[in-house]
């Protein structure tokens, strides 16, 4: 008796009404929000403008997933195409079989579309969202759960994954859960990235370029454990191949790139610069408006009490009027007495 493993879901689909909704799906949008919102953090503060990674992400993340799927169906073709096989099925995206590796290349062209209708680098917008795709996959691994697959060799340890479906070829029983190893390690990868970033200054395509090594790394042992069908080239399963050729491209990138162009772009985002001197003017002209403001209150105020600290010199002058009446009239009486003398 087993006294622990993982839980397959008993179906990958619930549906709300008459609208399904399906674990797998769930787990690639939710990927895709968490990659635009963390991109968007770092690519405003690269120097960019908030929203700009959202207006690319509308090209690159449909290209990303027709390319995911386009290498997903080439590479097992046959699963689509052979006898028996029905090849309508190609086209159901939900039911699972995305192909990163198509959907990251795929996904670059749609981005470099973005990119250029704006006028903005690629390989600084790449930069930008590098740790925002790692967390992306490690949601989207979790779809792999819900439709039970992407599993490894049969094992007992205590977090092993119980399959209990049997279509396709599949049998009920534990295995190594290849999916929670791939998410867990893309987590690790998105770390790595945000932590080099701040530490080394990377720029250029170079965050990018480790999240792919990075990636392909982990990647080749958690394909070497998987057991589902896969094409082979000397004793090796193609993504293995894959992964190695891709993680030696970013390892050149990253050498040929730093000494060629060290260092980080100046300016991600034209005009964005500009955008802040004309928000940081417009702060210090209301900042100046409400001094003036508060002066003129102030001025107002000192107005309003003048005339209250004036009424001493105005009793000062009643005074004086009063001083003047009685010295006029004295001086009949002073004449009338110098006659009477006299």
């Amino acid at each position: 008796m087993e006294l622990a493993y993982i839980p397959s879901p008993s179906r990958g689909v619930i549906h709300l009404g008459p609208i399904p909704l399906r674990g797998y799906a769930f787990c690639i949008i939710i990927g895709v929000f968490v990659a635009v919102w963390l991109g968007n953090r770092r690519w405003v503060a690269r120097g960019g403008r908030a929203g700009t990674v959202a207006d690319i992400a509308v090209w690159a993340v449909p290209f990303g997933l027709i390319g995911g799927r386009l290498y997903h169906v080439i590479t097992d073709y046959e699963l689509y195409f052979s006898e028996g096989r029905d090849w309508v099925d190609a086209f159901k995206i939900w039911e699972g079989g995305l192909g990163i590796w198509g959907a990251i290349a795929l996904g670059a062209v749609g981005a470099w579309i973005g990119c250029r209708r704006r006028g903005i680098p690629l390989p600084a917008y790449a930069d930008a969202v590098a740790p925002g795709i790692a967390l992306a996959q490690a949601l989207g691994r979790w779809g792999n759960w819900f439709n039970q697959e992407l599993y490894g060799r049969r094992t007992d340890v205590p977090w092993a994954l119980e399959i209990t479906s049997s279509t396709d070829g599949r049998v009920p029983g534990l295995y190594h859960p290849t999916f929670l190893y791939e998410s867990l390690w893309c987590i690790g990868v998105a770390l790595l990235v945000i932590w080099a970033d701040r530490r080394f200054k990377m720029g250029h395509g170079r965050a990018f370029a480790l999240y792919v090594a990075a990636y392909c790394a982990g990647r080749f042992w958690v394909e070497y454990m998987r057991v589902d069908d896969a094409h082979h080239i000397l004793g090796l399963r193609l993504n293995n191949w894959t992964a190695l050729l891709v993680f030696l491209l970013a390892v050149i990138y990253i050498v040929v790139s730093a000494k060629k162009r060290p260092g980080r772009e100046a300016v991600v985002e034209p005009g964005a610069a500009d955008d802040d001197s004309g928000a940081a003017s417009a702060d210090k002209k209301a900042e100046s408006d409400a001094a003036t403001t508060e002066d003129e209150k102030t001025s107002e105020a000192d107005d309003e009490a003048k005339p209250v600290s004036e009424a001493e010199p105005e009793s000062d002058a009643a005074d004086d009027e009063a001083k003047s009446e009685s010295e006029a009239a004295k001086a009949p009486r002073d004449e009338a007495e110098s006659a009477r003398k006299g």
